[in-house]
């Protein structure tokens, strides 16, 4: 081993395996809620104090009020028709996790894009903390990225590592 390592898995040492359903519970019932497209009423799986910790596009949101009135209201603003599927789901007792795709229309403005009308395919991953019957801590990363490619917009300007994927591009090796 090489050198000293930082602690890891901090925030999962402690978990306490007896929550495992009751989490599970609370990331189905909402998910069907986001599903429902429910923003008024979604405190129903969120506290009061959730945070959000979303990607550079998603930005942080403290508070539900923060959640529903930054994220999920000009979210189904630019995205209509909007279903979520979680191709997988891990439940770890008050943890819990997914990676999956939303498809929707694109029907209002998203990073400067008009609407198109198109429908896309939005991927995401999500990590949950439950506290008490209730969504504390959420961490999520959307591919913002692969949803404007869809809308024909190139976000990195022909500059994406997909560049050496396709030949066009040799990978740089590491000095030794």
């Amino acid at each position: 081993m090489k050198g000293s390592r930082p602690e890891q898995a901090v925030l999962t040492k402690d978990t306490d395996m007896s929550k495992t359903d009751e989490t599970r519970a609370v990331i189905e019932g909402m998910v069907d809620g986001l599903n429902d497209h429910r923003i008024s009423d979604i405190g129903d799986f969120f506290s009061d104090g959730f945070r959000w910790f979303g990607n550079q596009g998603c930005g942080t949101k403290t508070g539900l009020k923060e959640f529903q009135d930054n994220w999920q209201r000009p979210f189904q603003a630019a995205f209509t028709d909007k279903v979520c599927i979680d191709e997988a789901r891990l439940y770890m007792g008050e943890w819990a996790a997914a990676f999956g795709r939303q498809e929707a229309t694109h029907t209002g403005e998203f990073l400067g894009i008009a609407p198109t009308g198109k429908r896309v395919e939005i991927r995401y991953m999500d990590f949950w903390k439950v506290v008490d019957g209730k969504i504390e801590d959420n961490w999520v990363n959307v591919d913002f990225a692969h949803v404007a490619a869809q809308l024909g917009v190139d976000v990195f300007n022909g500059e994406g590592w997909e560049a050496y994927d396709s030949g066009e591009k040799t990978a740089p090796r590491p000095e030794k």
